[in-house]
């Protein structure tokens, strides 16, 4: 399994604070809340509250729209429900921000998380990762829907970052998942040709996302494996790899890099970017859950920090340069390093 494998909305990042008595409590009940936000994009609240259609003439919508008001997701004035400025643009599908899709892979994971105990006992993954990377037809086009929109929101703000240099103008995309990624990449930079690899059935998803962003002929959806592909030697300028290596053993990391680097022209540029905490493994507090989340989901899913990253590509035959952090609300890295 290689398609990207993230969390689809995280929390605000903090400090590691020793929690109080009620913050014990509150943490306790915390995932009321995720129940409410799930419930209430499933029934369309928020959509129906600005068109204003919300019916709450039955008990079970008054209660979640009022549930909604105490969470801070929606406004009530005079007995009426409004969406606050955040709701407008994250949670109605089609909005600026639309984050629906990728809030509901949090929801499809939200049964494994009940089942933490059990993943401590065995130190087993709850879950098969296949079923939502071609097993399951209607899991993995859900998936894909879900990390798409998930990499659409994250992406405007990354793709800027991408310094690219003069003359780049062959990329690979590894584990590419529905290739948002590479469609931003290719819209910003017209010059380029983008080959996104990933598994076939998440593969076949991406060739749809491209057609329909009139991109068949710049971006090719290749399906492969990155785990054991070799790719044309030396025959990129760039390479990429967004939000999958988080997901990996160390050993299995370093293979991917190596490979990699034989992909690149001498002087080529490889951008990682994904979810990373700081040496301790517990900061940001999201990072070090997040890595919890991708346990329970797959066979070898963890965190690891900048600094390990940077160990593997300097073993891999890179120079690393930067750390740059993606800003708010997901806490992602983008490392970049240099093919010697």
């Amino acid at each position: 399994m290689q398609s990207r494998h993230c969390g689809a909305v995280t929390m605000k990042a903090k400090t590691n604070a020793m929690k109080s008595v009620q913050d014990i409590v509150d943490l306790a009940s915390a995932y009321y809340g995720s129940a409410v936000l799930f419930a209430a994009i499933d029934c369309r609240v928020f959509e129906n509250v600005e068109s204003g259609t919300l019916d709450t003439s039955s008990r079970g919508t008054r209660l979640l729209a009022d549930a909604c008001v105490a969470e801070g997701l929606l406004e009530k004035r005079d007995g009426k429900y409004f969406n606050t400025p955040a709701s407008k643009i994250a949670l109605i599908p089609g909005g600026k921000a639309d984050l629906t899709k990728a809030i509901r892979y949090n929801r499809d994971v939200y049964p494994a998380w009940g089942k933490l105990s059990e993943f401590v006992r065995t130190g087993r993954p709850v879950e098969r990762p296949q079923i939502h990377l071609g097993e399951d037809s209607v899991r993995t086009k859900a998936f894909a829907a879900a990390m798409f929109g998930r990499a659409m929101g994250i992406g405007r703000s990354v793709v800027p970052m991408l310094d690219f240099a003069p003359g780049d103008g062959r990329i690979l995309d590894l584990a590419g998942g529905p290739a948002a990624y590479a469609i931003l990449i290719a819209q910003a930079n017209p010059g380029v040709k983008i080959v996104t690899v990933d598994l076939p059935a998440i593969s076949a998803e991406a060739a749809q996302y491209v057609a329909n962003s009139n991109l068949s002929g710049r971006i090719e959806c290749r399906a492969g494996d990155y785990h054991s592909d070799e790719y044309e030697n030396g025959a990129y300028d760039a390479v990429t790899i967004f939000g999958a290596l988080h997901q990996e053993s160390p050993d299995q990391i370093l293979d991917i890099l190596k490979r990699a680097k034989r992909a690149l022209r001498k002087g080529g540029r490889i951008f990682i970017l994904d979810m990373m905490t700081d040496d301790t493994h517990t900061s940001p507090t999201f990072s070090a859950l997040f890595a919890i989340n991708m346990a329970l989901t797959t066979e070898n899913g963890w965190v690891f920090s900048d600094g390990e990253l940077k160990k593997w590509l300097s073993e891999a035959g890179f120079s690393p340069e930067t750390t740059l952090h993606v800003p708010p609300p997901m806490p992602h890295w983008l490392v970049t390093a240099v093919s010697l």
